[in-house]
């Protein structure tokens, strides 16, 4: 059975909804383990097991989180030309336009010369100020019901073998 590993964080809650619509999608294929896994917690040999990745990510100060960073600094080089070939996706909840965060992820991808599935999903809140920024988000359901068919779609080309 196919491994479809997403590594995200999340500090209020934005890029989390993104995340858990993308596993509900990916799982209603029924024939990939989907693994929704922190950042913090996701380690090189998890990597090197999934057959495809999702990237889910706060934008903050037009860049990825610094706990994304994290996870590829650590799984990065253990994982160079051991995974390429593979599909990935990218979720990022941004707060103005999330391009940037984005680009970090498509050339840290390229590095691993990963296959991207489609176009990042970029969620944009249009807050900037600073209790607003912080506060909990709420993604509208439509935002979630396209990460929820990205991951449908992920999950049938797994099963497929298109990827």
């Amino acid at each position: 059975m196919p491994i479809l590993l997403i590594v995200y964080h999340s500090l209020t809650g934005g890029t989390l909804q993104m995340a858990q619509a993308f596993q509900a999608g990916a799982a209603a294929a029924g024939e990939v383990e989907v693994r929704l896994q922190h950042a913090s917690a996701t380690q090189s040999d998890e990597v090197l097991q999934a057959d495809g990745l999702v990237f889910a990510t706060p934008e903050n100060l037009a860049s990825i989180s610094g706990m994304l960073k994290d996870f590829f600094d650590r799984c990065y080089y253990p994982a160079l030309d051991r995974i390429q070939g593979r599909p990935y996706a990218t979720l990022i909840c941004a707060g103005s336009d999330g391009s940037n965060a984005a680009r970090q992820i498509a050339r840290i991808a390229t590095g691993w010369r990963l296959k991207p599935v489609a176009e990042p999903i970029i969620v944009c809140t249009h807050v900037q100020e600073p209790e607003a920024i912080l506060a909990p988000k709420q993604i509208p359901p439509e935002e979630l019901e396209r990460c929820h068919e990205l991951g449908e779609a992920m999950a049938a080309g797994l099963v497929m073998g298109v990827f």
